[in-house]
């Protein structure tokens, strides 16, 4: 039977330890910090199980089981295609702001599970416990996040160099049953709307890291694992209508800290390699397939900023001014090219055994681009907007109260639009780029692909530097001092 939201809400009430304000929260399914959010990732879930999408959103695994085509591992372009027709329709639900939804983590284990053989050499045991693992999660279409860098605290060390050893989650003990860990590890983002959480460490490590160098998984309800949520957005949302994306998209970031947790040995499945630990991400496809599908969302999430920028240009009538059409078109080739990114990583896209993956350079050059893009998406809008964002009545409150109603009918016009629409075009519009909400979103997608540095140097790596230098030593041999 395919997942439905149902499903999703039964599956969060586990006893997780969730600590807000100081308290532990309790039943994070009917609490007014994430009960929206949760009911938003369960509504992905109905999405997919509605009759007329399970084409579209499932497909049938080996073993019987209707999943989320998230978890499908292609073997040709199609069924690549196929597979990104889901992750957007997806995406398209909550309009690209639910940044990490139950396909991107599931994405970065299909890459892994394409190179079982690096798994292997690792040894055969934490080989069948990563395969089994993957089996289990993607069959019960399981919520997956992970947590795979470790607290900043002071950013000119190692991890094994910081002066409390269990600042980073690492080894404390282990024996014939699992291994302990303790300490903590970042960015729990979706955590608390999540099942699973995967330690990792996605950054290199080196020689005297090993205690650190491992990668497990455990469900979010294990005694132990303790949730520092940051302030919730949602909490704070006047409501639906005075913060329609906060109210209902507010995914959470969390500190995950593990104290003294016990992880069994068929849950492990990097042990003490700092080489593994990087080679299970950049070594298989799975980098480059989480990274594809934060690439499809952001894609869908900025056609929705542009559309949200030509209705504030129609709204306040000046969609016919020059310099407007001049900066509604750098959005709109903004977006395209991102689009045009996606669908150049798959049309270009290379083959690891038998399975087909989106170009692993593209991939990066978009998420270079990306970077230094959204704040600009953000700031035209901003631009686009003027001081209409904050001028806005206080709260809904204001369009029912006599003292105040006529007031709003007088001050908030639009040739094309009534009072009440003009005001909820521009509380949308500053939710997405004004507020709390929006600027945590604009840091997101600056730094949830990692550093720019980082991004940077991964284009650099991947880039064909052969092909583009040797065209110059060509075109060189064709002339000399004589000449």
């Amino acid at each position: 039977m395919t997942k439905t939201g149902q499903n999703h809400l039964d599956s969060l009430r586990d006893g997780r330890s969730v600590f807000l304000d100081g308290k532990l929260v309790g039943d994070v399914v009917d609490h007014p910090a994430y009960r929206n959010a949760i009911r938003s990732t369960a509504k992905l879930y109905d999405f997919q199980a509605a009759p007329e999408n399970e084409e579209l959103m499932t497909f049938v695994t080996p073993t019987g089981a209707r999943v989320n085509r998230s978890w499908h591992l292609p073997e040709s372009y199609d069924e690549l295609v196929q597979r990104r027709k889901a992750i957007e329709a997806w995406a398209e639900q909550t309009n690209g702001f639910l940044g990490r939804s139950p396909d991107h983590v599931a994405s970065s284990l299909c890459g892994m599970m394409m190179r079982p053989d690096l798994f292997e050499a690792h040894g055969e045991k934490r080989a069948k416990a990563f395969a089994d693992y993957f089996a289990y999660v993607r069959d019960n279409d399981q919520f997956v996040t992970y947590v795979v860098v470790g607290p900043q605290a002071d950013r000119s060390k190692g991890v094994s160099q910081q002066a409390d050893e269990f600042l980073t989650a690492g080894i404390c003990d282990e024996d014939s049953q699992g291994i302990t860990v303790k300490g903590a590890k970042m960015l729990g983002t979706s955590c608390i709307l999540a099942n699973e959480v995967l330690l990792g460490t996605i950054q290199p490590m080196k020689p005297g890291d090993e205690q650190y160098a491992f990668s497990a998984a455990v469900p979010i309800g294990t005694k132990g694992v303790k949730l520092l949520s940051r302030k919730s957005y949602e909490a704070s949302a006047v409501s639906g209508f005075d913060n329609p994306l906060s109210s209902q998209f507010d995914e959470n970031d969390a500190v995950v800290y593990f104290d003294e947790v016990k992880i069994p040995w068929d849950r492990v499945f990097v042990h003490r390699d700092p080489a593994m630990c990087y080679a299970q991400y950049h070594e298989t496809p799975a980098h480059v397939f989480h990274n594809y599908q934060a690439q499809i969302r952001l894609m869908v999430k900025l056609r929705f900023l542009v559309g949200v920028a030509r209705k504030v240009a129609e709204t306040t009538n000046v969609i016919a001014y020059p310099q407007v059409v001049e900066s509604l078109g750098s959005l709109a080739g903004q977006a395209a090219l991102i689009e045009g990114m996606v669908h150049g990583m798959e049309a270009k896209g290379t083959w690891v055994g038998k399975y087909y993956v989106p170009d692993r350079h593209l991939m990066y050059a978009s998420q270079v681009q990306a970077q230094k893009m959204y704040p600009e998406v953000i700031q035209a809008i901003r631009q686009m907007t003027g001081g209409g964002v904050i001028m806005m009545p206080s709260s809904v409150v204001d369009f029912s109260s006599d003292e105040t109603a006529g007031y709003i009918e007088k001050t908030q016009q639009s040739p094309v639009s009534n009072s009440k629409d003009r005001v909820k075009l521009f509380k949308l519009a500053w939710d997405a780029i004004g507020s709390e909400f929006g600027s945590r979103h604009v840091q997101y997608e600056m730094f949830y692909s990692g550093a720019q540095f980082a991004v940077r140097n991964h284009s650099f790596r991947t880039y064909d530097w052969e092909k583009a230098t040797d065209m110059v030593d060509r075109f060189l041999s064709t002339y000399d001092l004589s000449e």
